[in-house]
């Protein structure tokens, strides 16, 4: 859970020292962003991969590897002498985060396959709340360390961490089987189609980046790369992304495509709503943060029944259901609207974001192939890096200069938009699914 943890919390942990770290750099907003994007990037890309070389190599093995680079990523920012080392530091702090959470499923999955009839639903409901509490953590967490001891302990502090999963890693994860015991030699590596999937990822998010002023070039250049993508991996005999496997696995397809949808949702408010709050209600950063506090706490509570007893449908349907509810309730927000009606309709996407998280990693771990758990599990974090940059470029549409209430309902009725597809995509494909695998 250590692991699993450090990307969601190095994802946050930098918003309340962007200012702080253009101050020292005499740096502009739009330069410290790439602190932002940068690890947004490198994870989007370094998911799957971690977890395609956990499956070949062992997951104990790449998820120490990706606990050096870690290291190396916040030394490295904790002594950056100037803004391009900050956002170097970034991406391998992007790289190595990213083998924490696909190395986990590919070991919970051998251990369940170690142990018939063993439901890992309590396991995997412990990622996500983990994910759930150090992502909440990461903003409140990040203020306090940098007032306390300045921004650069934000990267340091991954130091400590670091040799503490180390130490936890080498002492109770299972070795890996040694190469003797495989059955058979491992094909090489699809270098060229791990080469073509960062590259169509790369090109996809920036062009999704600033839709406000789309980069049309950037378009066609992400969909001439799909298109080498899927004619390479179609061709080659064990490919990085079995293009074959996810064409005939619409289950699979449609559990990413709901990833997508729903933390779309989760990060326009978290982001667009605390926006509409500090500038329209006129609410301090700290006011707007704790108001979006029992959402966050509410999502990580919410996830303990459903997780203990295995209720991945049930977790899917209130998902959906909520996801049309909680912008309906958005609809109605104006300046003067109560404080605990605020609250109240932000639990609601609580729920979103709690059991959207549980139920669809547990369907990724059911419905993808057992040999390709990692690079499955992968690919979920992707199209969730997928969904938080395109809540960016909408909140950016609707609001432009300032948060407005006219800016709020226009994100709000895309959100219900979104909603309804998701409420169509679930049913058909939940009903499907059985309780444990």
């Amino acid at each position: 859970m250590l692991g699993s943890s450090l990307n969601p919390i190095n994802s946050s942990i930098i918003a309340t020292t962007l200012i702080a770290i253009g101050h020292t750099f005499d740096a502009g907003a739009a330069s410290t962003l790439w602190l932002v994007s940068a690890l947004y990037l490198a994870s989007a890309i370094g998911q799957p991969t971690m977890g395609r070389l956990a499956e070949r190599l062992g997951p104990r093995r790449v998820f120490v590897a990706g606990l050096v680079l870690v290291g190396t990523g916040g030394a490295l920012g904790t002594v950056a002498p100037d803004l391009p080392v900050l956002v170097a530091a970034r991406v391998i702090l992007g790289v190595g985060t990213s083998a924490g959470y696909p190395t986990a499923m590919v070991i919970v999955r051998r251990w369940a396959a170690q142990h018939e009839g063993a439901a890992p639903g309590g396991t995997l409901g412990a990622l996500a709340i983990a994910a759930q509490v150090t992502s909440a953590l990461g903003l409140p967490l990040g203020g306090l360390l940098a007032a306390a001891a300045g921004w650069r302990i934000t990267f340091f502090i991954n130091v400590p961490l670091v040799v503490l999963g180390v130490v936890m890693t080498l002492a109770w994860v299972p070795r890996d089987p040694p190469q003797a015991e495989r059955t058979a030699p491992p094909s090489p590596l699809d270098v060229p189609g791990m080469v073509l999937f960062a590259g169509t990822v790369a090109a996809l998010l920036f062009f999704l980046n600033d839709l406000h002023h789309p980069r049309w070039p950037l378009c066609a250049l992400t969909g001439l790369l799909l298109a080498a993508l899927i004619l390479w991996e179609r061709r080659t005999g064990d490919p990085f992304i079995d293009v074959r496997m996810l064409a005939g696995n619409r289950a699979l397809s449609a559990t990413y495509l709901r990833v997508c949808l729903t933390f779309l949702l989760n990060y326009c408010i978290l982001y667009g709503l605390t926006q509409w709050l500090q500038e329209t209600r006129g609410l301090s950063a700290i006011g707007a943060g704790l108001l979006i506090l029992p959402m966050s706490v509410f999502a990580a509570l919410i996830t303990f029944p459903f997780a203990r007893r295995d209720l991945v449908r049930p977790a899917l349907y209130c998902t959906a259901a909520a996801a049309v509810v909680g912008p309906a309730g958005l609809l109605l927000f104006t300046s003067t609207t109560p404080v605990w009606a605020l609250v109240m309709i932000t639990m609601v996407f609580g729920i979103v974001s709690g059991l959207g998280v549980i139920g669809n990693q547990a369907a990724v771990y059911q419905q993808a192939p057992e040999e390709a758990v990692g690079v499955a599990a992968g690919l979920m974090r992707t199209f969730t890096y997928v969904g938080a940059v395109l809540s960016s470029s909408l909140i950016s549409l609707a609001f432009g200069d300032r948060a407005t209430d006219g800016g709020l309902h226009t994100i709000t009725v895309a959100l219900l938009g979104l909603g309804v597809v998701l409420c169509a995509v679930t049913p058909s494909r939940a009903r499907r699914m059985k309780a444990t695998p």
